[in-house]
């Protein structure tokens, strides 16, 4: 926790039990504070899966998915076997930082129980997949080792609190990622049930609530939390529940513009869903970012949906309650007025690859991490590449939110040396990709989550060689286009913001998205519906002849599919579906 920080009361607002809770309350308030039967399950030898009916909801606040091989689901269908599970760890990392030490250990562990694969996740952390069930606890515990948990990074509570990363404001970085991790800390459930289960503490009676600020029921869903520093909007702070845009003054950090009600998530089939944009509320001064935070966040505790589970996310209730009413109970619960927000500007979402050298004279290399997944393949030993710079690093490791890895404050004296090991895996030539390769991402997709209708992690790279042809037909070869992909609706890698986006609709098959923003300030819009790769090449072929031959000087191609009119823009996130 940041010292100098002062800590707000947490012990106001305790949020009151609800009649009529949907089942996922009802579950919360029954579990005895996340605890569920998760030991007991744990030791059941007939399944590979933790049995109890609510106990695997329960483990996502423990940060752990249960899942299964869907490559194999029919073949073990027909074999009337259970399917072939195994477990998602999303660890706790605010910021993305890790030391060299902590990276040897994780990479210790993902060759252990995670198939040799690690996964940096579009909110800077790491996933393991592939964990079996007695491989757990070890897992959680070999984390311990080094003060890495996983508490809170799923569930409904503020997960993973993600900060922006800009080499080279050494200074800024190391002041907002201090306040990130500050909120990170701050914001964390008091969970004793994750230390109980997983590392073995005894339970400890008291006559005190638990958890005084979440209560019984937590929130209504997920929350997240980014904050950046502009010109580079790389944690797309309005996808975020709550943001915070750090403003500089005089070369100082002044304090954060606020941001609140962005979020991605929908449903196909539910056209009362729809992502949304986050609103700037107003600025707050540095020192009073987890006062800001208690509010925002005691808001949609106690007013966000608890009866129906798809309108329960904080951009309905930003929506529902209206703005200014938000505005004026979050400054009822700080006790005092915001300030008017102040001036910043954008310029991008991406990364900047390459050596960068820092302000204090430090060294920064960002390498690109083809959709964040850290594995060795036939002639790219990635995994192994980085687990040798962690050996002689003496600085950090940064994850970017966009599943990159900056290795970060390499001391002038030691960029030779890491230089020479990037060199020996062929490391130092994997930026040496198109524009639209360095600007997309995609989830995991299948075959381990099981909200996935179709590929994305698997696929992405092959149809962005496809798109790579057409865009090098139309002289575009070097223009940045964003592009993102995810396996279903969910919007886990941020797609409705991109200028070019897919999301999956069944095995092939996908939404095709148009006219997102460059720099993530404006939702894309549904272009075609539930169309094979032939139909969305011809369709990305017809939008770039024409934005090679008619775009303006400067003009994104985001901007030209809305100017040509191939889709039109929204302006609010309950026009998406319109």
């Amino acid at each position: 926790m940041t010292k100098d920080l002062p800590q707000p009361d947490r012990s106001r607002d305790i949020s009151q039990p609800l009649e009529n809770l949907s089942p996922d309350e009802t579950m919360k308030v029954r579990s005895d504070q996340l605890r569920g039967t998760i030991d007991e399950g744990l030791l059941d030898a007939i399944t590979g899966m933790v049995s109890g009916e609510h106990n695997p909801k329960l483990m996502k606040f423990h940060g752990i998915y249960v899942q299964d091989d869907r490559d194999l689901r029919d073949e073990r269908r027909r074999q009337k076997l259970e399917p072939a599970y195994s477990f998602l760890i999303r660890l706790r990392l605010p910021g993305g930082v890790v030391t060299p030490a902590q990276w040897r250990k994780i990479d210790e562990l993902a060759r252990a129980y995670g198939n040799a694969s690690l996964r940096a996740t579009t909110r800077q952390t790491f996933q393991f997949h592939w964990v079996l069930k007695n491989d757990l606890k070890a897992t959680i515990r070999g984390l311990h080792e080094v003060l890495v948990d996983t508490i809170a990074a799923c569930g409904d509570v503020v997960r993973g609190v993600m900060s922006s990363v800009n080499p080279a404001l050494s200074t800024l970085h190391a002041q907002v990622y201090a306040d990130a991790s500050a909120v990170s800390e701050h914001a964390l459930p008091n969970m004793r049930a994750y230390h109980e289960i997983w590392w073995g503490e005894a339970r400890v009676a008291t006559s005190e609530p638990e958890e005084p600020f979440l209560g019984r029921q937590y929130l209504p869903r997920k929350f997240k939390i980014g904050l950046v520093i502009p010109p580079h909007n790389d944690v797309d702070v309005y996808t975020q529940d709550l943001g915070f845009i750090a403003i500089v003054e005089k070369g100082e950090l002044a304090g954060y513009n606020v941001t609140v009600g962005g979020g991605m998530g929908r449903t196909d089939s539910a056209p009362e869903t729809y992502p949304r944009l986050g609103d700037v509320l107003g600025f707050v001064p540095r020192d009073r970012i987890l006062a800001a935070t208690d509010a925002v966040v005691g808001l949609q505790r106690d007013y966000g949906d608890r009866k129906t589970r798809a309108h329960a996310r904080f951009k309905y209730t930003v929506d529902d309650l209206g703005l200014d009413f938000v505005r004026a109970e979050v400054e009822r619960r700080l006790g005092f007025a915001l300030e008017a927000p102040k001036p910043f500007d954008f310029v991008s979402n991406g990364d900047a690859y390459g050596w960068t050298r820092g302000e204090d004279g430090r060294w920064h290399f960002t390498l690109f991490v083809e959709n964040g997944r850290i594995v060795n393949r036939e002639g790219l030993r990635l995994l192994d590449g980085l687990r040798a710079v962690a050996e002689i690093h003496e600085g950090s490791f940064r994850l970017t939110p966009n599943q990159n890895v900056v290795i970060a404050d390499i001391p002038a004296a030691g960029k030779a040396k890491i230089a020479a090991v990037l060199e020996a895996y062929g490391l130092d030539g994997r930026n040496d990709q198109s524009p639209l390769r360095l600007n997309a991402m995609a989830c995991v997709a299948l075959p381990t989550c099981s909200l996935a209708m179709a590929e994305s992690e698997r696929y992405l790279p092959e149809l962005v060689t496809r798109i790579e042809k057409i865009l090098a037909a139309n002289g575009l070869a070097q223009e940045p286009i964003t592009i993102r992909m995810t396996g279903c609706p969910n919007g886990c890698a941020r797609p409705y913001v991109a200028e070019i986006a897919l999301t999956g609709r069944a095995p092939g098959k996908y939404n095709l998205y148009f006219g997102g923003g460059f720099w993530g300030q404006r939702l894309n819009k549904m272009y075609l519906e539930n169309v094979g790769e032939e139909a969305i090449l011809e369709a990305i072929s017809q939008v770039a002849a024409r934005y090679a031959s008619e775009r303006r000087p400067g003009e994104h191609f985001g901007d030209f599919s809305i100017r040509a009119g191939f889709v039109r823009e929204v302006t609010a996130g309950r026009e998406f579906n319109a």
